[in-house]
């Protein structure tokens, strides 16, 4: 089944929905393990994804048609990789902070994290600091994302963190933070663990937290 295993990934790369899910189907029909499909179909595309959008060669709108190539896919892979007992590789809490209702990019790193395997619980927009607590503390996270695309709300990502440590979870959850306004400075600034510019570095960051976070335990 390897050659149906590159299809599925090219399918992905190329943003082929229908092809993407035609090949999971036939894949999952043949008795192909769901964690095989996920690693070497749909990780295996979108890490090239991610690539191609680093290196400059994929916009946005190439990404985002990938990723819903890649949704459409694990929408059929989901419920047996959670019976076959598969354990994502962490989980991000996502959310864009309260304030904000712009999504595109937060929505574009949720795709993409799932598509490298994370578990993520998406807040969605106007996020207040306690339902990023309720979420981290419910689903145990290793990972609190909040995004921002105006300055006048990305003042509000010191709160989110405040709120961790007035529960007493920050020293358990790393947090990262994005958007266009924000820099690695503010970062810095505000005692976030890691700021991605762009949603493939995302994607590094927060393997890069979980390592930490894993290595700490």
């Amino acid at each position: 089944m390897d050659a149906e295993l590159q299809a599925l990934a090219e399918a992905i790369i190329n943003g082929k929905r229908n092809d993407a899910v035609e090949l999971t189907k036939k894949l999952i029909d043949a008795g192909v393990p769901a964690k095989r499909i996920l690693d070497e179909g749909l990780i295996a595309g979108m890490s090239v994804v991610g690539e191609k959008f680093k290196n400059g060669e994929y916009f946005i709108p190439e990404v985002l048609v990938a990723a819903r190539a890649m949704k459409a896919a694990m929408e059929l892979l989901r419920p047996l990789l959670a019976t076959s007992d598969v354990e994502p590789i962490g989980t991000v809490v996502i959310g864009t902070v309260r304030g904000d209702l712009h999504d595109i990019g937060k929505n574009l790193v949720a795709m993409m994290l799932e598509g490298a395997g994370f578990r993520v619980i998406d807040l969605g927009v106007d996020v207040p600091a306690e339902k990023f607590v309720e979420a981290a503390k419910e689903h145990n996270a290793d990972i609190v994302g909040m995004s921002a695309l105006l300055t006048t709300t990305m003042t509000y990502m010191p709160e989110v963190i405040k709120a961790l440590e007035a529960e007493g979870i920050r020293n358990r959850v790393k947090v990262i933070v994005g958007g266009a306004p924000v820099t690695q400075e503010w970062a810095d600034q505000i005692g976030a663990d890691g700021y991605a510019p762009d949603a493939a570095s995302a994607v590094d960051k927060c393997k890069e937290l979980l390592a930490q976070l894993k290595g700490a335990a």
